[in-house]
């Protein structure tokens, strides 16, 4: 239709290669290049970490990916300690975006209650823009009303004829992404500007980087890999504000493929902690994180002056 060929199915093969034990899967490496020299470490590690997970961290000490073959000389504590790396970024990361995740919930329902002065908000599809979205967003919040164990979730909803408790108390229920969709789908820009100034941020960056820590936070909680992952949703970069946050961004051009790396998020992170929290200790921890594992920082799309740069200092 319209000019266009059809294309015709590959077809499939079938999968035969055979599963293979720890002890094989050691031998393999080593038959590979790389170099073993705790052979019942090696097992005990794999045993653990699925010798499938673990050859994504091998990428960067391949010399042929094709054959898969190392270069001389590569260590296996080397590709572990990268393999530790990546699973203590994961919970760094997870640990700002719950203290900003408590701070946005605390913020949403502080101004609109405070604004339309009602404890429920929430309950006025007028406040937002697209209704289809709201009703959504307010069906999926009634089911995790309903489910909920919470002991303050049951009492409210015991003693008070509302369809749904005050907000203070359902912002509680909501996930990163709940509140993502919620947030965005404010339907007056003041109202969204208000929460997003008490961060020193635009709405619309605020509401592209609620976007993005949804999808970062669900690969963290599932023990993706952060570290050299290419971000299929982006964060748009503010233009306006605080200067270290500006300086210390990477602006490039959105074809450049740094830009979906994780360089950025830290960067945004490390900018809301000192604004929740007042103090540089989650970014020192960062920093002490990338040295201690001495990390090729190119590969999350750092700038080679990236410690120079003030969000940094």
């Amino acid at each position: 239709m319209g000019g266009q060929m059809s294309r015709k199915p590959v077809p499939k093969v079938a999968f035969t290669k055979p599963p293979t034990s720890f002890s094989d899967q050691v031998r393999l490496l080593q038959q590979r290049g790389l170099v073993i020299s705790d052979v019942p470490k090696a097992e005990f590690y794999l045993a653990q970490l699925n010798y499938y997970r673990f050859a994504a961290y091998c990428l960067p000490y391949e010399q042929d990916h094709a054959s898969h073959t190392f270069i001389t000389g590569t260590q296996f504590d080397q590709v572990l300690s990268l393999y530790v790396f990546d699973r203590e970024l994961r919970l760094l990361v997870l640990d700002a975006i719950e203290r900003f995740e408590v701070s946005l919930r605390t913020q949403i329902a502080y101004q609109l209650s405070q604004k339309y002065q009602t404890a429920h908000p929430h309950l006025k599809p007028e406040l937002f823009g697209d209704l289809l979205e709201y009703a959504s967003s307010l069906g999926k919040l009634t089911g995790e009303v309903k489910c909920s164990r919470e002991e303050f979730i049951k009492h409210l909803t015991q003693k008070y004829q509302e369809p749904l408790p005050p907000i203070w108390a359902c912002v509680e229920l909501l996930t990163m992404g709940q509140l993502s969709c919620w947030y965005s789908n404010i339907k007056l820009r003041a109202d969204r500007q208000v929460i997003s100034k008490s961060y020193g941020l635009d709405e619309k960056t605020l509401t592209s980087f609620c976007e993005h820590l949804s999808l970062v936070r669900n690969l963290s909680a599932h023990h993706s890999r952060l570290w050299n992952r290419d971000f299929i949703k982006t964060t748009v970069l503010p233009r306006h504000g605080e200067p270290a946050l500006i300086q210390s961004l990477q602006n490039l051009p959105d074809s450049d493929r740094r830009l979906r790396k994780i360089y950025n998020t830290l960067v945004m992170l490390g900018y809301l902690m000192d604004v929740i929290s007042g103090e540089h200790h989650w970014k020192q921890r960062l920093i002490q994180l990338i040295n201690h594992h001495q990390i090729d920082i190119d590969r999350m799309g750092f700038p080679a002056d990236w410690q120079a740069r003030p969000i940094w200092q």
